[in-house]
């Protein structure tokens, strides 16, 4: 059986990196390498985001979470789908006409043409908030990757760390942006197929097995049972806050999400993006819950040393080798997916926003697209070092960083699109706040009772609003 997975899983690395070599032979500029040149179309765009934005966090994360939680996990799923949406429908199409006002190619790019006067600042501000959050969130998947190979083939988690970091490297090192775009359309697919397959199966298994998802949740441990995880009062409001706050970082700041919205071609491509973005995102969180409820249901006599390796159990368990190897590959696609995704904003962020924008060095074409892919190789290097050295789960660091980077950014994308007083001394208030509070708040008891990914957008946002009224652009660049 192993076998038969691992040729799968031997099968599906060679096709990525035939793929990542195609598109890395075409000569490219550095805009290509980045964002694509803007050719790309808004369906394929749309899965990219998508495979993105979930990552190893949704099928070894979210449904572990959901088995550990219980019933009421269904409210982080709600907060992102929410998220999700609004940003489809409000911010997606804002994105591409403010890219192209501006001719930015990334997130902090676009805040410091913005901002003219305050750009170089902004610049390195968002350089060094990105990369070190980023990094961190790059780390998680790398580790997500050892789990799951060690969980099908007991390969040494962390020589399944460096399988993955390699295979991600060669995406981004040869075709940049318009390489990872298609091949996260390919690995979305498998995403979805995983997200869809397994849960119809478990449920099929529940049910000829005699088995209940109810009576299982009810003799699982207390509060499994209840939508509000069996507490009241304030209790109940944390806790139903806490975990729709994932929403507040899906509101324009994470900037491997925000760019594939800069890479759309036009309005029409936009309305294509969003309804495959909608589709998608219901789906999948639809069946990543489920996938996590029924394994309360087939394993209620068992216990892991690791719930996040839930789904690569019920995988094996539930599925002939030849399906279980085709949707395990879809574990690892959404970990390839999301870490070259990372890769590339930590690399646009030094060779585009530092190297060009910033310190204003004159290098061609192609020696800013030979410096973005030493980028690569060395950030993918150091995120491996990271993930060997880490040992927290994977749902708890992408819970951290989606506070650092996106609850910062976020208020300082929605302030610049639909506020006319926002300054350039508010963006640098908005990101030097998110920063400072989110370090300051993890590293405390308070994280326990509200999350961060809350606190940080509101005390940015403040930060933001405030500053802005106290020291107001005299002339913004046009």
């Amino acid at each position: 059986m192993n076998g038969i997975i691992l040729a799968e899983l031997v099968l599906y690395c060679l096709v990525m990196a035939a793929l990542g070599y195609w598109y890395g032979k075409k000569e490219m500029s550095h805009s290509d390498f980045l964002l694509g040149g803007k050719k790309l179309p808004g369906w394929a765009l749309a899965f990219s985001e998508r495979a993105t934005g979930e990552s190893a966090w949704l099928l070894l994360g979210y449904t572990g979470f959901v088995f550990a939680s219980g019933l009421s996990a269904i409210w982080v799923a709600v907060g992102i789908v929410i998220g999700i949406v609004c940003a489809w429908l409000f911010l997606a199409d804002r994105f591409r006409q403010e890219a192209e006002r501006y001719g930015a190619l990334t997130l902090p790019g676009y805040l410091a043409k913005r901002f003219g006067a305050h750009g170089r600042t902004i610049l390195w501000l968002s350089t060094v908030l990105i990369f070190s959050f980023m990094m961190f969130y790059f780390s998680a998947q790398i580790a997500g990757a050892g789990k799951t190979l060690f969980a099908v083939f007991h390969i040494d988690p962390k020589l399944g760390m460096v399988i993955s970091v390699a295979i991600v490297i060669i995406l981004s090192y040869t075709g940049g942006f318009v390489s990872v775009v298609w091949t996260d359309m390919i690995q979305s697919v498998l995403m979805l197929a995983t997200l869809v397959i397994l849960p119809i199966v478990a449920l099929v298994e529940i049910y000829s097995g005699g088995l209940s998802i109810s009576e299982a949740l009810h003799h699982a441990k207390p509060g499994l049972d209840s939508w509000t995880g069996g507490v009241t009062g304030v209790a109940l409001g944390l806790l139903l806050f806490n975990n729709f706050a994932w929403f507040f970082g899906y509101l324009g700041g994470q900037p491997q999400l925000s760019v594939r919205f800069m890479a759309l071609k036009d309005a029409r491509e936009a309305k294509t993006a969003k309804t495959v973005a909608i589709i998608w995102t219901l789906l999948a969180y639809g069946g990543a819950f489920l996938i996590g409820l029924a394994a309360v249901a087939l394993y209620q006599n068992q216990s892991f040393a690791d719930v996040e390796t839930v789904l690569p159990h019920m995988a094996l368990d539930l599925l002939p080798p030849w399906l279980a190897g085709v949707l395990l590959s879809g574990i690892l696609a959404a970990i390839v997916t999301t870490a070259d995704s990372q890769l590339l904003v930590i690399t646009s962020s030094i060779s585009e926003d530092i190297v060009r924008r910033s310190l204003r060095l004159r290098l061609s074409e192609k020696q800013l697209v030979a410096l973005s892919r030493a980028v690569v190789v060395i950030a993918g290097l150091l995120g491996l070092v990271l993930a060997m050295t880490s040992e927290s789960l994977v749902y708890f660091i992408v819970s951290w960083a989606w506070a650092g980077i996106g609850c910062t950014l976020s208020p300082a994308i929605l302030l610049s699109f639909f506020w006319k007083r926002y300054s350039g001394v508010g963006v640098i208030a908005t990101i030097v706040a998110g920063f400072v509070s989110t370090v300051i708040w993890i590293s405390s008891p308070l994280e326990a009772i509200v999350s961060s990914r809350f606190t940080t957008f509101a005390i940015a946002l403040a930060a933001g609003v405030l500053f802005s009224l106290l020291f107001p652009d005299r002339q913004r660049t046009k």
